[in-house]
């Protein structure tokens, strides 16, 4: 009879070790756990976007406001009857020209993209 609890005690000490100490026990699960976790809410952003990229995909294909409107921002460009300014910041490396002598004509600085 003692042979068999002492058999019965190191099969317990070996499912014990197994649980808490070995690589694919306890600590595994919480690693995995928190894993899931993270892919869930990788999951959840990336839905996210797919939700906001179906919008802009329809609204391109519906109407021509959202076309213009990416146009506009991304290329620069105008409709008819516009003209497009483009204010340069002032170089600061280099002083600021003197203003031109006052005269009754004054000249507006004017870039095109």
């Amino acid at each position: 009879m003692r042979w068999f609890i002492a058999v019965l005690a190191v099969l317990v000490l070996l499912l014990q070790y197994r649980i808490w100490i070995a690589r694919d026990g306890a600590r595994e699960v919480l690693q995995l756990r928190e894993a899931v976790q993270a892919q869930q809410s990788e999951n959840q952003r990336v839905q996210q976007r797919n939700r906001q990229l179906a919008a802009e995909v329809r609204d391109l294909k519906q109407g021509f406001g959202a076309l213009e409107e990416r146009a506009r921002s991304e290329l620069g460009l105008v409709t008819r009857n516009e003209t497009y300014y483009q204010v340069v910041p002032p170089d600061h490396d280099h002083p600021a020209p003197a203003p031109p002598a006052a005269s009754g004509n004054t000249t507006l600085r004017t870039a095109a993209r």
